[in-house]
């Protein structure tokens, strides 16, 4: 067709093509011809007209707007381009018409813009709807029993100059995986696309290929994996900028991983592009795409060795130092933190058993302005953020709804107090006793009330701040806890840091590196000696049950910690030596006694002391003020040991009235002190009998050797570990007598 006909142009010829035209064209070249938006088949309603440029002008004087009219003309193959002259054809001197921007957001300009027939999108579920009183696209997620679980309304094509969301969820509907109706097909095949929102499905399935939509880059929950049980691989289509990459480490963290590929379109934004490129060889393209994806496992082992010998590069001489806990005390103090170095010692090695299958927990103790979440803050700073994840605060039910990874890292809470609720503690003491948080709940859905199961994997520690003396019991028993020295030489040694002007900043790139190659070392320790350190152990508490396990994995993390100096177990794990329970038990020793009562605190003794000798002298109760004047403390500090005096029953406060001033005098008399954890010395003799008594696999040497045989490789394994067996003069010399505890 020409367009000649009657001085017609091309784009005019086509629409009234389409059309059921009944007059025309009148003075104004007007035709008119019935509206294909509604179903009046009496009056011709529909006013079309061709503008000097060649462009088609459509109005319906029944009350249709423009958007219906188009996409009714879009299901007789009229497009919104069609309504344009094209190639030099205008009216006026072959001058071609530029097609005005269409921001209305309907199916047939979606899709149109997609490439797709407005039938199939249909077929599909797809149609026009109204939202908030503009066009918009609603697209019905489906259940895999094809009922409505949410739905979904595209407002927009494209982003506007200055972004804005494109989407909207209808009111109570709940985010899930689009397409979960055609499960069954990905089943059948064996595989499905992962991709990031519904159009990239829509042109998939188009193609007959099973795909599954996110909607959105960050939306992915892990309990959707369930959703894709029995489909054997998962190909996700990564787009090229940061939402791909951020959709891609989600995935990578979830229970997909180990049948997750990674799918990337070059040059291509995404599946939806690539077909419009391309039609006719979208098929072959995606099947070349998918047989050059990578799986997770190899992408994963490959980033990690790579990751592992950049860092051990960057740390192999903070690796091998013989005491790094020492180096990183020293490290801390001439950066301007005073005092604390026990304290920051147990932090840190706590921080680094989040690599075992049992992290140890800390509750770090003392006054407001003690300097608690400072101390914790600068021990933080020699760990990658992957290792902790710091709040203030966190709601009852947090732990089972956050999205954040928490296997093999720690929780960081400053104040306990933010853990609100009796619920939330429960969550919590459940995470780190078993390894996992197993929530099951009942939610409201558009098909009446359904139990769903939220899942957590750890395993998680906990390091938390608090002003309280004690925690609660079930938390108090699951911690160790680190008061913070309150004294005044404590304080003066602070205010010097403070008014120190030139501090050091501590290089912590070697630091960071060794902790990023810890991730990827060895993770496990054996402790030949744990069966005597037990039996010398007194079993006077319940509580040691829990303590003692918390010991050991100090003494595991200790070791893991120098694994670059230490020997290798036949079966590769790294060998505690008689040195890494000598630093651990420096750490924790009184921690332990205290936990279960079986020593009382200097702080708290000093505190007792000071009320019998104020009441011996006077005969009279003393005060908490006189107190803090006896033992040269502020008053908050004088309380704090006051109070922990008072709830073991070594003090009495005579006073009912909460309101008013303390009247302690001495109760029940202070116990000796017991050493719950036996001096190394001790331990060694016990080792050394041991040793006689004929073992089938030698113990390993304690002589500080290198793991890898001297070679300074970072990866020794068992087979290359080094067992020395012990000499025959020397098991002469102390014979096959045993130690006897």
């Amino acid at each position: 067709m020409t367009g000649d006909r009657e001085g017609r142009g091309p784009a005019i010829e086509r629409v009234l093509g389409a059309l059921t035209v009944a007059g025309g064209p009148d003075g104004k070249g007007e035709y008119l011809a019935f509206c294909p938006a509604h179903n009046d088949r009496n009056t011709p309603n529909l006013r079309v007209r061709e503008a000097e440029d060649g462009r088609v002008l459509l109005r319906c004087f029944a009350g249709c707007d423009q958007d219906e009219v188009l996409s009714a003309l879009a299901e007789r193959g009229i497009g919104t381009a069609d309504l344009f002259a094209k190639n030099g054809s205008g009216r006026r001197g072959g001058a071609v018409a530029t097609p005005r921007a269409v921001h209305a957001c309907t199916l047939a300009s979606y899709a149109e813009a997609k490439g797709l027939p407005v039938s199939f999108l249909r077929q599909i579920g797809v149609s026009d709807a109204r939202y908030a009183g503009q066009h918009a696209v609603r697209i019905p997620y489906l259940a895999e029993d094809g009922t409505e679980c949410a739905t979904r309304f595209r407002i927009a094509l494209e982003r506007g100059p200055k972004g804005g969301d494109r989407f909207r969820w209808r009111k109570g509907s709940r985010p899930s995986l689009y397409g979960l109706w055609r499960i069954p097909h990905a089943r059948e095949t064996g595989y499905a696309f992962l991709v990031e929102g519904e159009s990239d499905c829509h042109t998939l399935w188009y193609h007959g290929l099973p795909a599954l939509g996110v909607p959105g880059a960050s939306a992915w929950r892990n309990e959707w994996a369930e959703r894709l049980e029995g489909v054997g691989k998962v190909y996700a289509v990564v787009e090229p900028d940061a939402g791909g990459e951020a959709f891609w480490e989600r995935l990578a963290a979830s229970p997909l991983r180990e049948r997750l590929y990674r799918v990337e379109l070059k040059s291509t934004k995404d599946t939806s592009e690539l077909y419009l490129k391309d039609p006719e060889g979208f098929g072959e393209r995606m099947d070349l795409a998918r047989s050059r994806a990578a799986s997770w496992l190899d992408l994963a082992e490959s980033e990690e060795r790579e990751r592992a010998r950049e860092a051990w590069a960057a740390c192999e001489e903070l690796a091998q130092d013989p005491d790094i806990l020492e180096r990183f005390a020293g490290e801390l103090s001439s950066s301007g933190v005073a005092g604390e170095m026990r304290a920051a010692k147990l932090l840190y090695l706590a921080l680094t058993s989040r690599l075992l299958e049992k992290p140890v927990s800390v509750a770090v103790k003392g006054p407001s302005s003690g300097g608690k979440t400072y101390l914790v803050e600068r021990v933080l700073d020699f760990f990658p953020g992957s290792a902790y994840h710091v709040l203030t605060a966190m709601s009852e039910r947090a732990l089972a709804y956050s999205e954040e990874p928490i296997e093999h890292r720690f929780l960081v809470v400053y104040e306990a107090e933010g853990m609100a609720g009796e619920f939330a503690t429960y969550l919590m003491r459940s995470l780190l006793s078993e390894g996992r948080l197993r929530y099951e709940m009942v939610e409201r859905t558009s098909e009446g009330l359904r139990p769903r199961l939220i899942e957590r994997q750890g395993p998680t520690g906990l390091i938390v701040t608090t002003t309280a003396v004690k925690l609660h019991p079930e938390n108090e028993t699951r911690l160790l806890s680190l008061t913070i020295t309150d004294t005044r030489e404590q304080t003066r040694d602070v205010l010097a840091a403070l008014a120190e002007e030139e501090k050091g900043e501590p290089d912590l790139i070697p630091w960071l590196a060794l902790q990023e190659w810890l991730g990827s070392a060895v993770h496990q320790a054996t402790i030949p000696y744990a069966k005597d350190l037990a039996r010398m152990v007194p079993p006077v508490a319940v509580r040691l049950r829990r303590d003692f396990g918390a010991v050991l994995n100090l003494i595991r993390a200790h070791a893991i910690l120098h694994q670059a100096s230490r020997e290798r177990s036949a079966e590769g794990k790294v060998v505690a030596t008689l040195d890494d329970y000598a630093s651990v038990r420096r750490l924790v020793a009184d921690l332990v006694s205290d936990g279960i009562e079986a020593t009382v605190p200097k702080g708290v003794r000093e505190a007792v002391h000071a009320v019998a000798r104020l009441h011996a002298v006077r005969s009279e109760p003393a005060t908490v003020a006189e107190v803090a004047r006896e033992l040269k403390l502020d008053r908050s500090a004088a309380s704090r040991r006051v109070r922990a005096a008072k709830e073991r029953g070594y003090l009495r406060d005579l006073e009912d009235n909460p309101r008013k001033p303390s009247r302690l005098v001495p109760g029940e008399a202070l116990p000796e002190d017991l050493e719950i954890l036996p001096q190394p010395d001790a331990l060694k003799a016990c080792k050394r009998a041991g040793e006689t008594e004929g073992i089938e696999t030698p113990l390993p040497s304690t002589d500080g050797g290198q793991a890898d045989g001297g070679g300074g490789t970072p990866y020794p394994s068992g087979d290359g570990a080094r067992l020395h067996a012990h000499g025959v003069a020397e098991a002469a010399r102390v014979g096959r007598e045993r130690f006897t505890l």
